[in-house]
């Protein structure tokens, strides 16, 4: 009879050697130049060399010095990047140097794609390569889910030279809309390879890769590299591509100027130190992370509710309110951003100080891109893991990581007792007493889908403390699934709607449970007051 947990210890043994292996990876590739080579080495067009400059790019990151040159040359390139490296316009700018040293027209179609697993990510780099085309003639245009189709059909009738795309609307357009030309097509970039593959989309590359010409440059970024990966490289790249694994910091997966710390907090009082922190830290802009869309949900609509303003992000929103969302906060000098993984991959959002990992990821690669999103492009950024006392041997998997985290305390004096008051808004609040009821379900719901089931257990989870972080002073009754590992839920391109019990999508449903042990309770919607000198939610 096999054990119970044979199938778990298989499983973590297979992520700690894939750590293992890229910690490896990053101590024989690491660089010690310490002089970064400015753009003028590149001999770039005139119009590319006064759009990097109006940008205020003067010098090389390392993974621009080391991709740039080569793919200038022609070569095909396999790189691996730390998030946050710069390596948007390492692909960026040897792609548009192509097109404008051939002197492309909108009657020549494409001449180069770029494909992105989302679509904040797909409008980030659109964003970057409209400011470095802005003094060149060729045309550049985005193609993704949620967007009007018909309208991207009539622009790529016309011609567009440069495409950024997500997979499935990319592969829509090339299987479906006449007029688009994309023969003479140069060069083929693929971002976030194995963000792509994670979230579903490895049949659609296959025949995306399948329908361009081979006769192209390849370039295939990605932070790991997995066996898919290394599958999807063997098809998209000409035999021999240039490897590049650049890791800036020889002993750390994560960049020198990241401060990271953990906190060993009991269920019951993770949302009232959640709320301490942010009510301490209102000058600052951070961002928080959540495992679902309901707990996102709920928890955007309590805190601004309670005067805490916040911002929330994930993948049950309409396109519109997500692309307004990220662009929002990212012209914000502070303020706070409640998502799930949809914003955790390659997307640059300015000045964030800091990072709260307020439900763990399910794999130590996860919590590297999270972090990623702070101490970009040299500055100083800071991050916190929230974990309970059964959880901390997820550390074990950090530290093979070479993610180097220290222990933060926080005094119990010096946490705000809210809870009673928070209980009390709970019941007396219909509209947040179903949300709050959503967002625990969905708690649940994603804890049973962790794939690391020894460190994750939710036969460890005390249902009590649970309820009482979602403001209930008894758990309520709720129906969960539980199954499918977070791991292997889709996100597909066609409408990108994530499940609402976590940010990787829709999944099987298995096995359902009732937990809880009282009918829900609702009371009329009532208005909160909140006095000078303590916090009253409702009346």
């Amino acid at each position: 009879m096999v054990s119970k947990h044979s199938a778990s210890d298989a499983e973590e043994a297979k992520l700690e050697r894939q750590l293992q292996q890229d910690a490896q990876n990053a101590h024989q590739s690491n660089s010690n130049s310490s002089e970064r080579r400015p753009f003028s080495d590149l001999d770039l067009t005139p119009a590319t060399s006064k759009a990097l400059d109006a940008m205020g790019f003067k010098t090389m990151t390392e993974v621009q010095e080391r991709c740039i040159p080569p793919l200038l040359a022609g070569k095909d390139v396999l790189g691996a990047a730390q998030t946050g490296s710069g390596k948007t316009l390492a692909f960026l700018v040897p792609a548009i140097e192509m097109l404008q040293r051939l002197k492309f027209k909108p009657r020549n179609g494409t001449g180069a794609i770029v494909i992105s697993p989302t679509r904040e990510l797909a409008l980030q780099i659109f964003g970057v390569a409209k400011e470095i085309m802005a003094h060149q003639s060729q045309t550049m245009g985005i193609v993704m889910g949620g967007a009007n189709r018909k309208a991207e059909a009539d622009k790529l009738q016309k011609g567009v030279n440069l495409i950024i795309a997500t997979p499935g609307r990319l592969l829509d357009h090339l299987q479906n809309t006449k007029g688009f030309v994309f023969s003479n097509l140069k060069t083929l970039i693929i971002d976030e390879a194995d963000r792509i593959l994670e979230i579903g989309f490895e049949d659609e590359m296959r025949q995306i890769v399948k329908i361009l010409p081979s006769e192209r440059q390849s370039m295939l970024f990605s932070a790991t590299q997995t066996t898919k990966v290394q599958d999807l490289a063997r098809i998209s790249l000409r035999p021999g591509p240039l490897y590049i694994n650049v890791h800036e910091q020889m002993a750390s997966s994560t960049v020198s100027k990241l401060e990271q710390g953990y906190v060993v907090c009991d269920s019951d009082k993770r949302f009232l130190l959640l709320f301490t922190f942010l009510k301490r830290n209102a000058g600052k802009k951070i961002i928080v992370f959540m495992n679902s869309c309901n707990s996102v949900k709920y928890h955007g609509e309590l805190l601004n509710y309670i005067d805490v303003p916040v911002l929330d992000l994930h993948g049950k929103q309409k396109q519109q309110k997500r692309s307004n969302t990220f662009f929002e906060f990212c012209n914000a000098q502070h303020g706070i951003l409640l998502c799930t993984d949809v914003a955790a991959r390659g997307l640059d959002i300015p000045a964030v100080d800091w990072i709260i990992q307020y439900d763990p990821p399910d794999d130590p690669r996860d919590y590297i891109h999270r972090v990623g999103r702070t101490a970009r492009g040299g500055k100083h950024g800071r991050s916190l893991l929230f974990l309970l006392p059964t959880e901390l041997g997820f550390l074990r998997f950090l530290k093979v990581a070479k993610v180097p985290l220290n222990e933060y305390t926080f005094p119990p004096n010096k946490i705000a007792n809210v809870q009673n008051q928070l209980e009390k808004l709970i019941s007396k609040n219909y509209y947040l007493h179903q949300s709050a009821k959503e967002g625990y379900r969905s708690y649940i719901q994603a804890y049973g889908s962790y794939s690391l089931k020894r460190i994750y257990d939710i036969n460890q989870l005390d249902l009590a403390k649970v309820a009482k972080a979602f403001g209930f002073a008894v758990p309520p009754k709720v129906n969960v699934t539980i199954g499918t590992s977070l791991k292997a839920r889709k996100d597909r391109d066609h409408n990108n709607d994530e499940d609402e019990d976590a940010p990787q999508g829709k999944r099987q449903r298995v096995d359902r449970r009732s937990y809880g042990s009282r009918d829900d309770k609702a009371a009329m919607y009532r208005k909160h007051q909140t006095s000078s000198n303590g916090t009253q939610w409702s009346r």
